[in-house]
């Protein structure tokens, strides 16, 4: 576990993962992913450098909500990816707080280029990301560091 926050936490075990659920968002309600197959998803978790799980607590088990997955050099470039938090669970802060703990992690917090490409660049901006090519539907970011 990464960190904690009342109910819920952030996990970098792919161990805890719940695939099935993953695969669902992805292939059948994110845009940048329809139709995306098993075999392709499995290949793209297996070879990122960190996935990151977004779990509530329960009685019963930990119940995945939301999940991003980075592919890095981890010296100097990463590329943040298959960023989404279930719909019942947004507003609540958990995405900005997802994508900080991705930021914050050890491995990535020193690293000069953290890129991704999304159609909702006001998610990220407060968190630090600036539009580089704003001519596309997709917006191309890269995460803004102090010197």
């Amino acid at each position: 576990m990464l960190c904690r926050q009342a109910e819920f936490f952030i996990s970098t075990d792919n161990n805890q993962l719940d695939f099935p659920l993953i695969l669902r968002f992805i292939s059948e309600e994110s845009y940048w992913g329809k139709g995306r197959t098993e075999p392709v998803m499995r290949k793209a978790i297996i070879n990122s450098t960190l996935c990151f799980g977004l779990y509530r607590e329960t009685t019963a088990r930990p119940v995945q909500i939301g999940f991003a997955r980075v592919i890095s050099d981890l010296a100097v470039f990463a590329y943040l990816s298959d960023v989404f938090v279930v719909s019942e669970f947004r507003g609540k802060g958990l995405g900005k707080w997802l994508i900080r703990s991705v930021c914050e992690h050890p491995d990535l917090h020193n690293l000069k280029n953290v890129t991704l490409i999304t159609r909702t660049p006001e998610f990220y901006e407060p968190l630090s990301f600036a539009v580089l090519d704003s001519s596309g539907i997709r917006k191309f970011m890269l995460r803004v560091t102090p010197s």
